[in-house]
């Protein structure tokens, strides 16, 4: 579903996905945007990683809804925009 919005994440083989963010300060804003809208994520950055792996961290649970999903699908890319 991210990789239909543009955005770039891999299949995880676990119900974490890693969704790269384009800088570190994007990271922080585009987490601060999806923490706003209700959705808890975890932002990376370095130094505790390496320089240019900014990431955001979802963590998927077993009793999310579709009808969930899509929205926080739908809160990630638009935070992704902007």
């Amino acid at each position: 579903w991210l990789t239909a919005e543009g955005l770039s994440a891999v299949r995880p083989d676990a119900a974490v996905v890693s969704v790269r963010a384009p800088s570190p300060e994007r990271a922080v804003r585009w987490a601060a945007d999806c923490r706003a809208a209700g959705l808890a994520v975890g932002c990376f950055r370095p130094p505790s990683v390496p320089d240019g792996i900014s990431r955001l961290r979802l963590t998927a649970r077993a009793d999310l809804t579709d009808a969930q999903i899509a929205g926080a699908v739908r809160v990630i890319s638009r935070g992704a925009h902007r």
